[in-house]
């Protein structure tokens, strides 16, 4: 297993995204912290719902990205105030965060629009 290790973050997007995909709602993000453009960064979407991903949809949102949680990793959790710009009321934000590694069986390239699933490797 390689030793590398990134920052997977999880955060509630209290008025949707728009990237990779736009959803009309808050919506559950998942990205991993790398080196390059955020734009580049692997990023998993969940459906407009405001319910935090269980444990295992988090682990199967970073299963599809090509990574596992890093040995001993446990997820933390910080509140955060959101931006002041937002056209609503300034909320506190629930922002989670733990250590991963590239899955083994996984080929990364970096840029790449699209990640192929694990079985079509």
């Amino acid at each position: 297993m390689s030793n590398q290790t990134f920052k997977a973050q999880l955060s509630l997007r209290c008025c949707g995204t728009t990237a990779p995909e736009r959803t009309e709602g808050p919506c559950w993000q998942l990205y991993v912290a790398m080196t390059g453009l955020v734009s580049e960064w692997p990023t998993f979407t969940w459906p407009t719902s405001a319910e935090v991903p269980s444990i295992s949809a988090r682990e199967a949102a970073l299963a599809y990205l090509g990574f596992l949680l890093a040995e001993d990793a446990e997820w933390e959790w910080m509140e955060s105030t959101g931006p002041e710009c937002h056209p609503h009321p300034v909320r506190v934000l629930l922002l989670g965060a733990v250590r991963v590694s590239p899955h083994p069986m996984r080929v990364f390239l970096l840029g790449a629009d699209e990640v192929a699933p694990l079985e079509a490797l």
